[in-house]
């Protein structure tokens, strides 16, 4: 009897270990193939031009890396500037979005007004309208109100987000109303416990959306292209366009995988150094009750 108990232990600690192997297996092949377009883009960058054109089959490695293509991301077109554009165009965009998200939360999620609900409903139903027509309708406001060519002009139309504000709703609800109410009790003012209460306790979520928010901007291109013509406020996204057209030119890939890899590298980095805390504000947003 103890032999069939220890035999069946074996067999199932064997069929878990196989179980493992196989999983770690796929995971290791699926992280190579998602990992691999970075590490080429990189590699890529670090090839001088003569040598990558001289590559009839592509070599998966180099034996004289060079930085020329960073030095010439700089300097082929004014990269800096830039960077300087989206940085102030993404930090200004990402704090007026939390400083209208988390008060609008608030209140769908708190507050008793009449028709809350079908407010929020129909503030929801607006994720239904197509971007492109979103697109044309603040084009036209924006050229109307002379503000082409301006951070106001870019800034404005990504100041709020109907995404980003039910999902704090969502995680500001799961807040037990006990709480609000003893806070009631206590004469605390909303906007106290608001800033007291929900934001410590959600902090993962807005932590989250500020993120999510970031590569929003720092990845836009549709709406930066369409309301700028004039270099002084090109984005990193329309920047490359300046690059390929008017900086290394269409041929010279490892420049252009070069400045590629300047502009994505703070995402990187920023996700790398925030990827708990976004991981656990998704979990809690997806967590009801």
């Amino acid at each position: 009897m103890n032999r069939d108990i220890i035999k069946k232990e074996r067999n199932a600690k064997a069929a878990n270990a196989v179980r493992k192997t196989l999983t770690y297996i796929i995971l290791a092949i699926w992280a190579v193939v998602v990992l691999f377009p970075f590490y080429w883009m990189v590699l890529t960058s670090v090839k001088n031009y003569a040598s990558y054109n001289s590559e009839y089959i592509p070599k998966f490695f180099t034996l004289s890396p060079t930085l020329e293509n960073y030095a010439s991301a700089f300097t082929a077109v004014p990269l800096g500037r830039y960077f300087l554009n989206t940085v102030i165009f993404t930090v200004l965009t990402t704090g007026l979005m939390l400083i209208v998200t988390i008060p609008a939360a608030f209140a769908f999620s708190r507050l008793q007004f009449k028709g809350r609900d079908a407010v929020f409903t129909l503030f929801l139903s607006l994720m239904m309208i197509p971007y492109e027509l979103v697109v044309i309708t603040n084009y036209t406001t924006i050229t109307d109100l002379g503000l082409r060519n301006t951070f106001t002009g870019l800034i404005l139309p990504s100041v709020t987000s109907v995404f980003y504000i039910y999902l704090l709703k969502e995680n500001f609800a799961q807040i037990p109303d006990e709480l609000y109410y003893a806070a009631k009790v206590d004469g605390t003012r909303d906007l106290k416990y608001l800033f007291r209460v929900m934001i410590p306790i959600c902090r993962p979520t807005i932590i989250t959306i500020t993120v999510l928010k970031v590569i929003e901007c720092w990845n836009s291109y549709v709406w930066p292209r369409l309301v700028t013509d004039d270099k002084n406020y090109f984005l990193v996204s329309n920047g490359i366009q300046e690059i390929r057209e008017n900086g290394f030119g269409r041929e010279n890939i490892p420049a252009m995988m070069a400045a590629v890899v300047v502009i994505s590298a703070p995402l990187i980095v920023l996700f790398l150094v925030f990827r708990k805390k976004i991981m656990e504000g998704v979990a809690r947003g997806g967590t009801k009750g």
